[in-house]
C-alpha cells in the first residue's frame, strides 16, 4: 500500500492567533493534528511540542536506536504500536512539564489526532475531541470518539447525540495532553483498504460542518487532496470561521509501500506546522526550540 497526503491549517476567521499544528512525515508514515489550549499563546506552544516531540522520537524509533519505550506496550504487541503510545507519552510530560515551568503557560495542552502508517497496517491514535473520519465506498463514519463531557452524556443517555451539537459544555474535554503527568491515549489498528481516505481535523472543522459537508467537499477534489483541504477550511470560514482550522487527509492506495507522498499546505511536508503561515519548529528539535521559548 501507499499513501498520498496533504493537509492545510488556517486561523480562522474570529482568532487572532493559530493554535493548531500538524505534522506530514511521509517518510515515517506519520500524520499528526494537534488543537492547542491555553491563555498568551501557550496552546500553540502546547500543539507543536506535541507534533515534533512525536516526530522525533518516532524517527529515533523507527531508526531502530534502541530508545526506551515509555510506559506499557500496546495491547495487539505490535513494536510499532507501541513507539506511537510511547512518543503520544512523552509529548505529554514534556508539556506538563513546560507548563510548571513558566506562569503564563500553566494549565496549557492540546488535543491530539494520529495515523501511523505501516505497510497495509493503521494505526490510529487520539486524546480528546480532534477527530478522524473514514470515507469508503461514498460513506463517511468518525471512528475517533470525543473525549468530551457531551460525549460522556450521550453515552450515558443523559442526552441525544443531537442534543450533543447544542449544548454550552460541548467544548469541555475531558483528555488532553499536558493537564496531567500521564494521559490515557485511545489506539486502534485496523487493515488499510486501497481507496479509503482518512481525514484528520480540529473542532474548528467538525463543529461546523455535517458529515455529509465534509464528504461532499472531499469528494469534489477527490483527484487533488490539497484542493480537498483547502475546500473543507474554506467551508469551515463560509460558516463563520469561529475557530482555527486543520485538515489533513490520506488516501490509501494499492502500490509499493515505500512510495509515499505529501503536500503541506502550511509549511515543508515532512516538517510540523503551526500558526497562520504554518512555521515550522526549526533548528535544533524540541530541545532547542523548548529553550528559547523559556529565554522569551
Amino acid at each position: 500500500m501507499q499513501y498520498v497526503a496533504a493537509a492545510k491549517t488556517d486561523v480562522g476567521r474570529k482568532r487572532k492567533g493559530n493554535e493548531d499544528s500538524f505534522c506530514l512525515a511521509p517518510d515515517l508514515g506519520l500524520y499528526v493534528v494537534a488543537d492547542g489550549m491555553g491563555g498568551h499563546a501557550a496552546g500553540e506552544v502546547a500543539s507543536r511540542l506535541a507534533v515534533e516531540t512525536i516526530r522525533e522520537w518516532m524517527a529515533k524509533y523507527l531508526g531502530g536506536d534502541g530508545a526506551a519505550i515509555v510506559g506499557p506496550a500496546a495491547a495487539s504487541g505490535s513494536p510499532e504500536a507501541s513507539y506511537l503510545l510511547s512518543s503520544i507519552r512523552l509529548a505529554n510530560r514534556l508539556i506538563f512539564d513546560a507548563a510548571q515551568g513558566r506562569q503564563d503557560y500553566a494549565g496549557m495542552g492540546t488535543t491530539l489526532v494520529a495515523v501511523l502508517t505501516r505497510g497495509d497496517t493503521l494505526m490510529l491514535a487520539h486524546v480528546g475531541d480532534s477527530r478522524i473520519y473514514r470515507i469508503r465506498d461514498g460513506q463517511i463514519a468518525q471512528v475517533s470518539r470525543d473525549h468530551s463531557f457531551v460525549q460522556e452524556q450521550v453515552d450515558r443517555g443523559v442526552i441525544s447525540a443531537e442534543d450533543a451539537l447544542v449544548s454550552q459544555y460541548r467544548h469541555m474535554i475531558t483528555r488532553a495532553l499536558g493537564l496531567k503527568e500521564t494521559v490515557e491515549v485511545d489506539l486502534t489498528e485496523e487493515p488499510a483498504v486501497a481507496g479509503d481516505v482518512l481525514l484528520l481535523c480540529s473542532d474548528g472543522l467538525s463543529d461546523l460542518l455535517e458529515d455529509e459537508e465534509i464528504l461532499t467537499a472531499v469528494q469534489e477534489h477527490a483527484v487533488d487532496l490539497e484542493q480537498a483541504c483547502q475546500a473543507l477550511v474554506d467551508r469551515a470560514n463560509h460558516k463563520g470561521g469561529d475557530d482555527n482550522v486543520t485538515t489533513l487527509l490520506i488516501r490509501a492506495q494499492a502500490g509499493n509501500a515505500g512510495r509515499r507522498s505529501a503536500k503541506g499546505g502550511a509549511g515543508s511536508p515532512t516538517a510540523s506546522a503551526g500558526g497562520a503561515g504554518g512555521a515550522a519548529v526549526g533548528r535544533g528539535g524540541v530541545l532547542g526550540w523548548l529553550k528559547r521559548v523559556f529565554r522569551g
